[in-house]
């Protein structure tokens, strides 16, 4: 029995492939025919079906985990700035959160390949384990380096393991409905955004933040257990290509130009979601209103993760991210910077920005698969984490020093001018493919 026989797409994918056998054997082409199998079957998407939304599901019970901490960085950033670290400079807590965000994205440099060519659970069941242990240790965490080592480096990396087979399962099973697909899987981690900060505000003062933390390390189980029994691979295993980043496929300048347009909105977007809270309590807002933008501001990206995917499908990728990223930098430079100690104008931007920069989010792993081969989509992507990876790494921190030097105004500049200038790469990758084979449909003309 065939590979292809073997992955779950129906007798459209076997006619397919005996379709692509006949004309090779009508041009008298002495190639492998298994090179041709592949092919046709990576061209064939079920684009639905039970199996492929189970998939969807299962992507999303995995990012309600690694995303929904992630997007809680707000949260712990402000309480352990408060408390556990009262009195550490901001610059310096801020690599604890900025280095979970760095490990999600560089891990995917190895993660990518092991996908490519081995089952998916090899990725997924550590990493279930992982975030879990993660959550456990930082609830027990009291110095600096604790939460570094618990939350930063373990569940960094643990995260990574469930985040980023999700995104790539889902690209074997969807094609014209990618986005609104990834989409979907998305809004996990902006419920977890929600509902995270939500526990540690109401619960933390009546059983204290370690027995808040566990009650996050429980609801982190019960989901990963289900991501393990249903995200599953369509495509045979892809062993050829080998097991190390692609660093090479910056040769391609399509593909070069999404990753960087990619770094930067990278560097940008967690600025605001890390400081947002901090910032309302210095601009004297109470310490639970402060707290709970952060559930605002994830309450705004769950619909800012699957609409975008939706308009994406209609009107091209690249158009929507160079639509949101507009309208991120007008929020940030035209409200976030004059709006002072304003309570509501805090909570207006809060959720604008929140439902505006969710497709950054949601839309980035999409963009790359419109400029690679879906056989190579776990190594072209995790490539491009790696190379991201730094910009994650980097912008809270340096958001955090200049926070000491030059105070909120300068880390409101620096998001707004990032996001500005991924607007002009984004739309220069759109240049680029405009005119490619599979976009020519679009009425903007580019994917």
């Amino acid at each position: 029995m065939t590979a292809t026989q073997n992955t779950p797409v129906g007798k459209e994918a076997d006619a397919a492939v005996q379709d692509g056998r006949q004309t090779l054997q009508r041009d008298g082409d002495t190639t492998d025919t298994s090179a041709a199998q592949n092919s046709q079957c990576d061209s064939t998407y079920p684009e639905g079906g039970l199996q492929a939304w189970l998939v969807v599901f299962g992507a999303w019970c995995a990012m309600i985990s690694a995303m929904g901490l992630l997007n809680t960085l707000a949260v712990l950033q402000a309480w352990v700035s408060e408390h556990q670290l009262q009195g550490m400079p901001e610059s310096a807590i801020g690599w604890i959160f900025s280095t979970y965000g760095f490990f999600i994205y560089f891990c995917g440099a190895q993660i990518g390949p092991i996908f490519d060519a081995y089952d998916i659970r090899l990725l997924i069941m550590p990493g279930s384990v992982g975030i879990v242990a993660s959550v456990i240790c930082m609830s027990f965490s009291t110095e600096f380096y604790h939460f570094l080592l618990s939350f930063g480096v373990l569940g960094g990396i643990s995260a990574s393991l469930l985040f980023y087979p999700s995104i790539s399962a889902i690209s074997h099973w969807f094609y014209r409905r990618r986005s609104p697909a990834t989409g979907i899987s998305f809004t996990a981690g902006g419920l977890g955004g929600v509902a995270y900060p939500l526990i540690i505000l109401y619960l933390g003062p009546i059983i204290r933040f370690p027995w808040a933390i566990r009650v996050v390390g429980l609801i982190s189980a019960v989901t990963s257990a289900l991501a393990c029994c249903l995200l599953r691979k369509r495509l045979p295993p892809n062993k050829a290509k080998g097991g190390s980043i692609d660093l090479k496929a910056l040769s391609d300048r399509k593909y070069a130009v999404v990753t960087l347009a990619v770094l930067l909105v990278e560097f940008a977007v967690f600025i605001p979601y890390t400081y947002i809270s901090s910032y309302a309590i210095f601009k004297g807002m109470g310490l639970q209103s402060a707290y709970k933008l952060n559930a605002l501001l994830n309450a705004g990206a769950i619909p800012g993760r699957v609409l975008p995917g939706y308009f994406a499908d209609r009107f091209g990728v690249f158009n929507v991210m160079i639509l949101t990223g507009l309208a991120c930098t007008a929020f940030i430079f035209a409200l976030w910077l004059p709006i002072d100690s304003n309570e509501a104008g805090i909570t207006a931007f809060t959720v604008l920005y929140g439902f505006w920069s969710g497709a950054a989010i949601a839309l980035t792993p999409v963009c790359t698969g419109r400029v690679c081969q879906t056989e190579d989509i776990g190594k072209r992507t995790g490539t491009r984490f790696f190379i991201t990876s730094f910009g994650v790494l980097t912008g809270i921190p340096i958001a955090g020093a200049i926070l000491q030097t030059g105070g909120y105004r300068g880390l409101i500049i620096l998001a707004g001018s990032a996001y500005a200038a991924s607007v002009v790469v984004f739309a220069w990758a759109r240049g680029l493919v405009r005119l490619d084979r599979d976009d020519r449909w679009l009425p903007w003309g580019a994917r």
